[in-house]
């Protein structure tokens, strides 16, 4: 079995701003903790938004490393369609002092708009930026997951209940 997490940030007046009326920073460890206690794989995913969390990489990997998280990913926040809209007018309320600067680096980071959508791009961004949040990811993992991964998961158990076309998945 494998659980995957969402932590976005481990300042709790961040995540509030982000994510209002979800669990906790403490709250989200103490599930990480317990499932990996009763031998469960966890790996933590972790939306990265430029500007607003992503000086928070290393502490967040050794954060969830020593509550026993096997593996981490991050995605880059990019904002499609009506989202960017809805984003940049938030952010502009809740952090006037910096949404210039996040909305320049989200820009930064997906060829100078808010969204990338070309598949194998759009989930990691390019350019300079997007390759720094990549080599903390990296040295991060290396740091504080070295010699941890996730078990493979076991897709054959269905397999016997699968018929006609459904047998192509």
């Amino acid at each position: 079995m494998q659980v995957h997490l969402s932590i976005t940030s481990l300042n709790e007046e961040t995540l509030r701003l982000l994510e209002p009326r979800t669990a906790t920073i403490k709250k989200r460890l103490e599930t990480l903790n317990h499932l990996a206690s009763n031998n469960i794989s966890v790996s933590v995913m972790m939306t990265i938004i430029p500007g607003i969390n992503s000086h928070e990489i290393l502490s967040l990997v050794k954060s969830v490393a020593d509550n026993g998280a096997l593996g981490v990913g991050y995605t880059m926040v990019r904002l499609n369609g009506a989202i960017g809209g809805i984003f940049t007018d938030w952010i502009q309320k809740a952090m006037p002092d910096r949404a210039d600067k996040v909305l320049h680096q989200i820009a930064e980071c997906h060829g100078g708009n808010l969204n990338d959508s070309e598949f194998g791009r759009r989930m990691k961004g390019s350019g300079n930026l997007a390759e720094q949040v990549s080599q903390q990811f990296k040295i991060a993992r290396k740091k504080y997951l070295s010699g941890r991964e996730m078990p493979k998961l076991n897709c054959e158990l269905h397999e016997q209940y699968k018929d006609g076309q459904m047998k192509l998945f």
